[in-house]
């Protein structure tokens, strides 16, 4: 539940009082007090979480009306003492207007903003430079990206087009900076080749949407929570909102610097699409949730902003998604991966000369213009009662496979290689 202290002109306390109840209003208390210059009637009220809006909306009507709204969670107990259980069980989602509200006064001050950006790009570049995971974690702990794309997907259900175009700067200001951090690092170490964690990073699925629309319904749930009911650290959203933006950021600045163009490309694809699904999918939950364009205390909302921004982002959706599903291989490497591995098993098991044991298949680090190499290395073990020699099996799959590769049509220049392992005679 919340407290709310609510200060109006002397002789308004009952109506309050009277509105609070109606409203689920519990432990109710009104003094008659002074604000230094008049008389006026101060009452106390808690409400759920759910009521807030409704609560204020109805009292707005009042003149003079002035609400201190307590942010934190109470737990406010009546008699009889054997019934506290039930009481306080009630954990309902926040009201809209303490999510708005809380997401307005998460911006915090351009220095600390911007300087957390820097700082994270650091430890982004440290971590994709020396290929250090634990690092790429930190520096999700530390960007400032969840902010601003949280907000603007409050400005979105909302409506509120002031809010969207400062959550857009706010965002696009951290991101140019961790790539001028990222870059300039890259630079002055002389940085003249990408590395393995580069490569991974740039590395994107066909399933690359699922991340930002998970981390955007997670974020906005996360926010809509009362946290006494929340399973989840807000910083854990945080970092999963982070962990689809900080590595790709660094990786724009280091790839240009490097002169690695087609990376380069790869992470603002990335970047953009994070952006977009995670405004599409915080922008539903917190519409499912009630904000709205209007409410109490909130007029400057307009439903044609909502309609535009939200139809907005799934025509740039529509239109990443497109780009993606035709440049092949460049935007689907991940899935083109795991689809070449089937391939080469199934290629094998119907040879009936081996079995696979292992398959492991990457795209390469090496910039070959008009080739997308991937580079394939493969162990199988000879079928029993095979009598061709192993270089003849050897050489047999290794046109087989790449022949198979060629005719999928998947555009690329496939190394394979193919070792022969044969198990050890019996005892």
């Amino acid at each position: 539940m919340r407290q709310l202290l609510v200060q109006v002109p002397r002789g308004q306390g009952k109506a309050v009082l009277d509105i609070a109840k109606d409203h689920e209003g519990a432990n109710l208390a009104k003094f008659e007090a002074t604000d230094g210059e008049k008389p006026v009637d101060l009452v106390v009220v808690h409400v759920p979480n759910r009521q807030v809006e409704d609560l204020l909306g109805e009292l707005e009507p009042i003149p003079q009306l002035y609400v201190t709204l307590n942010p934190r969670g109470v737990i406010p107990l009546q008699p009889p003492p054997d019934e506290a259980p039930q009481q306080v069980k009630d954990v309902a989602m926040l009201s809209p207007l303490e999510v708005f509200l809380g997401g307005v006064q998460s911006i915090g001050s351009w220095k600390g903003f911007l300087g957390y950006a820097a700082l994270g790009a650091v430890v982004a570049w440290i971590g994709l430079y020396t290929n250090t995971m634990y690092l790429l974690t930190a520096a999700m702990l530390i960007a400032p990206f969840a902010g601003p794309a949280m907000n603007l997907a409050i400005a979105t259900a909302r409506g509120d087009k002031t809010l969207l175009w400062r959550s857009l700067l706010r965002y696009f200001a951290a991101l140019v900076v961790s790539m001028v951090v990222a870059g300039l690092l890259s630079f002055l170490l002389r940085q003249e080749n990408p590395t393995s964690q580069m490569l991974a990073t740039s590395t994107i699925s066909a399933t690359a949407l699922l991340l930002p629309l998970s981390a955007g319904a997670a974020g906005a749930l996360n926010l809509m929570q009362s946290e006494r009911s929340s399973l989840v650290s807000g910083a854990a959203t945080g970092m999963l909102v982070a962990a689809s933006l900080a590595p790709p950021t660094a990786l724009v600045g280091m790839a240009s610097a490097i002169g690695r163009w087609d990376m380069a490309i790869n992470a603002v694809f990335v970047l953009l699409l994070q952006l977009v699904g995670i405004n599409l999918s915080a922008t539903i939950i917190f519409r499912i949730f009630g904000l709205s364009a209007r409410g109490a205390r909130y007029k400057r909302g307009k439903k044609a902003i909502v309609l535009i921004a939200f139809v907005t982002t799934i025509v740039a959706l529509a239109a990443l998604l497109t780009w993606q599903f035709s440049s092949v291989p460049e935007l689907q490497r991940g899935s083109l991966e795991q689809r070449i591995t089937s391939d080469i098993q199934k290629v094998v098991k119907e040879s009936d000369l081996a079995e696979p044991i292992e398959v492991n298949i990457r795209f390469t680090a090496s910039d070959i213009k008009g080739q997308n190499t991937i580079l394939g290395t493969i162990y199988v073990e000879q079928q029993a009662g095979v009598k061709i020699p192993s270089e003849e099996i050897r050489q047999r799959l290794s046109r087989h496979i790449q022949s198979y590769i060629y005719k999928q049509n998947y555009k690329v220049t496939p190394l394979i290689d193919v070792s022969v392992l044969e198990p050890p005679p019996p005892p």
